[in-house]
Formats: structure tokens, C-alpha cells, sequence
């Protein structure tokens, strides 16, 4: 198996609940992605439904073996794609998912962990927390690890991904500029945010941006692919593209060889104080004093 993986980033703009007009786009690009040997292509959060679709939440769930969802997978054929969309599952539980694909079968999914409630955004009124973290094996030496959004502005979320053995950590989101504060500069942040998180732990990193205006939110794009050195191989601008570049997991070994920061992470360190933190974080000092 070849360790040069050409990847792929899908910047569009959905429509806001619109499906057939969503899916339609995304047959597109996958089209156009596999037409020039793209391995694996990530399209935005929530590409399929768009930032706010949930407001129409029962017109726009799928479970993750909806047909359209199959249909779209097999036309990528042995391209892997993850799109994002709203899965209604076990107990109508519904969840902002991020799911793989290729060849007409779900390979992995993970669910948005970390939903923000601040500044313009309001994801827990629709939204069931994700409850885990894990990684998806592509090839021996290329492991998925899959993080929506504030996913990532939770440093303990990635962390886990890196520790399950991720050596490639993909991001799709969907970032208007308004969404936290005027004083909060969305682009500014996630670039400093993905290029920490390649730096830091030796692995290439695909964030997936959308762009257009929805609601009272205007995405910047700004979707890019970096280097495990923090290099921006690839970078979207604030139209519709799709941004390629090709990833060398010789890379991967020079900069782990580097800074190892997997190898030195102290997991039982870590859990001892994890642990010790739930018993005292949130109990007042009057009680802590009286113990």
C-alpha cells in the first residue's frame, strides 16, 4: 500500500435544508475529486443539511443507511468521503454527525462531542452529545482520526484522537464570522488551531470550511490542508473550490521522530488526575475545608 495519500477538501456552500439540492453538489464534487485520483475528500459540517437545517429537524435526518447516503457512496466508489448530516438514531436520538464513506458502505462515524450554546450558535436545542472519540484505519500506516468544529476547541478531544493512534486528523466545520463575538476573529482562530494541532503532534491536518451566507452567518471558506510540520500545502479562498494536496507519511515519521509528543504523553498521569479532578471540581471550598 502506497504511504502518498492525496487528499481532498470540498468547499461549497449547502443549501439550508435542502437535500436534493445538497446531495446533487456533493455528486459533483465527488465526481470531480475522483476524476483526478483524490483518496480521500472531506466536505464541510453538516454539508448535506446545511448550518441551520435543523431547524427543519424532521424534514432533514437520515439514519447512517439512508439510501441517498449509500447512493452518494458508491459513486465515489473506492474514494473514501466524509459528509456531514444529521443522523437520527437508536431511541430518536439525533445527533450533528460526520460520517466515512466508500464503495457504497459506511465505514465510520463519529458524533459532535463538544456543541456550542454561545455567541450565535445553539446547537444544543437539536442536537444529543456525542459520548466518544476513537479513529478510523484507512492503511496500516494512515489512521483517521475525525473531530467536527468545536470538537477542536476542546484540546482534550484531539489528544484522545492522537492517543488512539491518528496520524491524520480531519476537521470539517462550519465557521461564520459572527459566530462567537465581533471581537472573536473566527479565521484568525482556526488557523492558529490546526496549525497547533499539526505542529504539535506530527500528523497532517484537512479542516473543510463551507462558505455562502445562511442565516445571519457569513462562512469565510479559508479550508486548507497542512503539513505535519504545520505548512499550509493547500488553501481555499471564499468561493466554491475544491483544494487538493499530497501527503507523504515519510513526513509523519521525521516529525514524530522530532517532537513526540504522542510517545511522551503520560497516560496514567492523566487519568489520575482526571479522575481526582471530577471529585473536587464545582464542590464549594466550605466543603472541601470540612473534609
Amino acid at each position: 500500500m502506497s504511504r502518498i495519500l492525496t487528499v481532498g477538501a470540498a468547499q461549497i456552500a449547502s443549501e439550508t435544508s435542502d437535500l436534493d439540492a445538497n446531495f446533487a453538489k456533493h455528486h459533483d464534487y465527488v465526481a470531480r475529486a475522483a476524476s483526478i485520483g483524490v483518496d480521500l475528500l472531506v466536505f464541510p459540517e453538516l454539508s448535506l443539511v446545511g448550518h441551520y437545517g435543523a431547524e427543519a429537524l424532521l424534514d432533514v435526518v437520515m439514519t447512517r443507511d439512508d439510501p441517498r447516503l449509500l447512493e452518494l457512496s458508491r459513486a465515489a466508489g473506492d474514494m473514501k468521503i466524509i459528509v456531514g448530516f444529521v443522523e437520527e438514531a437508536r431511541g430518536a436520538q439525533f445527533y450533528n454527525a460526520a460520517a466515512v464513506f466508500q464503495n457504497g458502505r459506511l465505514r465510520y462515524i463519529h458524533r459532535k462531542i463538544n456543541l456550542p450554546s454561545y455567541g450565535r450558535l445553539i446547537e444544543t436545542k437539536y442536537y444529543a452529545h456525542g459520548r466518544f472519540v476513537d479513529t478510523h484505519t484507512m492503511t496500516e500506516d494512515w489512521v483517521l482520526g475525525l473531530l467536527i468544529c468545536a470538537d477542536l476547541y476542546n484540546p482534550a478531544l484531539a489528544h484522545l484522537a492522537f492517543l488512539h493512534g491518528a496520524t491524520l486528523l480531519t476537521a470539517p466545520i462550519s465557521s461564520g464570522r459572527e459566530a462567537v463575538g465581533d471581537e472573536f476573529d473566527n479565521p484568525l482562530s482556526w488557523a492558529t488551531t490546526i496549525q497547533f494541532y499539526a505542529m504539535m503532534y506530527g500528523a497532517p491536518v484537512i479542516m473543510t470550511n463551507r462558505i455562502g451566507r445562511e442565516g445571519d452567518l457569513n462562512f469565510w471558506g479559508g479550508s486548507r490542508i497542512l503539513d505535519p510540520f504545520g505548512r499550509v500545502l493547500a488553501q481555499g479562498g471564499g468561493d466554491e473550490e475544491l483544494i487538493t494536496a499530497r501527503l507523504d507519511y515519510a513526513d509523519i515519521r521525521k516529525a514524530r521522530a522530532l517532537l513526540p509528543t504522542v510517545r511522551d504523553s503520560n497516560l496514567a498521569l492523566v487519568q489520575r488526575e482526571t479522575n481526582r479532578l471530577i471529585d473536587r471540581l464545582g464542590v464549594p471550598d466550605v466543603v472541601r475545608e470540612e473534609e
